[in-house]
């Protein structure tokens, strides 16, 4: 009997867990760091060589953001887990842009539905098209897909799903990193 009832909890935590919004994500950022910094991924400097076209930004190379912190992100106008990520990019832009570098890559689309999106919405966070191949290391599989890469290249988060950035962890985070 009491075997059964400790069943019946366990499934019902892992019900909770993988069912209720949010909770994931708040067990996840209490219980686990984001990333263990000592075996995180590097990006090399042919990783960063990819031109941008800056859609309301100057047009650059994303090598010009080695030695930075960068948050970077692969989206497109055409993904609604992308859409519904993007208010909680720019309240963090908002308030971390001074920070850290914000480089949103638009994958898959056009420039006037990019152009359009962000004037529609009135959000201001650096967006760009690839204009060149993007390395296989950083390439995403899915979208979003979001990296924070610290200024030796290391890739702290890797989140390859829509999530909320504004996030007192993810404000703790990026300000741990950058000190």
């Amino acid at each position: 009997m009491k075997k059964n009832i400790i069943y019946v909890i366990l499934i019902a935590l892992i019900a909770v867990i993988a069912f209720v919004p949010g909770v994931k994500e708040k067990l996840q950022d209490t219980f686990f760091p984001i990333a263990a910094i000592e075996n995180a991924v590097h990006i090399d400097d042919e990783d960063y060589d990819v031109e941008l076209q800056g859609i309301n930004a100057p047009s650059t190379n994303l090598k010009t953001f080695k030695g930075k912190a960068v948050f970077l992100n692969f989206w497109g106008t055409w993904c609604p887990p992308c859409r519904k990520e993007w208010p909680s990019i720019q309240k963090l832009y908002d308030t971390r842009k001074e920070h850290v570098n914000f480089v949103l890559i638009a994958m898959n689309d056009q420039e006037d539905a990019v152009r359009k999106f962000l004037k529609e919405n009135h959000y201001n966070v650096p967006v760009y098209i690839a204009q060149s191949p993007i390395s296989e290391k950083i390439l995403p599989k899915v979208f979003p897909t979001t990296y924070l890469l610290d200024k030796n290249g290391r890739i702290l988060i890797k989140e390859d799903a829509s999530r909320d950035w504004n996030t007192e962890s993810t404000h703790q985070f990026i300000d741990n990193i950058i000190k």
